[in-house]
């Protein structure tokens, strides 16, 4: 059998695209953890946990960096359409994955300090915000593993649920801050942290994004269904 150069540099270029692609899930894997031991430091009052998170998001950067620069490499071999969205989305998905190790960290150096005060009954509303986001992140990688757009539309709706939750979170703190005015630095922290965790809903809401692009180029994401809060 004769082989071509051209066989080896497209069976090259092929093996480059698959390991891109198995970099991200790995960074998408460790952000993952990232946010869930972040919730977890929160919940426990586990400092030595929270530091973990602080430190391991200059690993993040460091994956977020290295991937980036893979991406150009395979930029300048003159790709193909299909090849131009897997650069687009081997740029787009590991920043917004770095975004989202950024929050889990904020997240996780605010339990530093939120655990020297009292425990504060709604940090268990905060647990169930972040499950939310979690749960949306894990969906959304694993749409992009599979190369999944139906999956990576479903992710995308979950991010009205998230916002949905955040609002009541951010409404229940407010009011327990104006019935317990002691308990305002605590809650401030928690405010924060929600929003941390509803930004990473966006940052996930992205990714599924990519993932619809990376398969169906320009054409238009489904509308999302709206989610009404008949708690509010």
């Amino acid at each position: 059998m004769n082989v071509q150069p051209h066989d080896h540099i497209v069976k090259s270029h092929d093996e480059e695209q698959q390991r891109l692609i198995g970099d991200i899930a790995v960074m998408g894997e460790l952000v993952l953890s990232q946010l869930e031991n972040a919730l977890s430091s929160v919940e426990n009052r586990d400092n030595a946990q929270a530091r973990r998170v602080v430190v391991a998001d200059e690993q993040v950067d460091s994956m977020e960096h290295r991937i980036s620069q893979d991406v150009m490499r395979l930029a300048l071999r003159g790709p193909m359409a299909r090849d131009l969205r897997e650069i687009l989305a081997g740029l787009r998905i590991p920043t917004d994955l770095e975004r989202i190790g950024d929050h889990s960290a904020d997240i996780a150096k605010r339990a530093l300090v939120l655990n020297q005060s009292s425990p504060v009954p709604l940090i268990r509303n905060l647990r169930a915000l972040g499950e939310l986001a979690a749960q949306q992140l894990r969906d959304t990688l694993e749409a992009y593993r599979r190369n999944d757009a139906d999956r990576a539309v479903q992710a995308r709706g979950h991010d009205n649920q998230i916002d949905i939750q955040y609002t009541r979170l951010f409404q229940n703190l407010v009011a327990h801050m104006t019935g317990e005015p002691h308990d305002i630095p605590p809650c401030t922290h928690l405010l924060f942290m929600a929003k941390d965790l509803e930004r990473i809903g966006d940052h996930a809401t992205n990714i599924a994004e990519s993932v619809w692009f990376l398969t169906h180029n320009h054409a238009p994401l489904p509308p999302r269904e709206k989610t009404h809060d008949t708690d509010a």
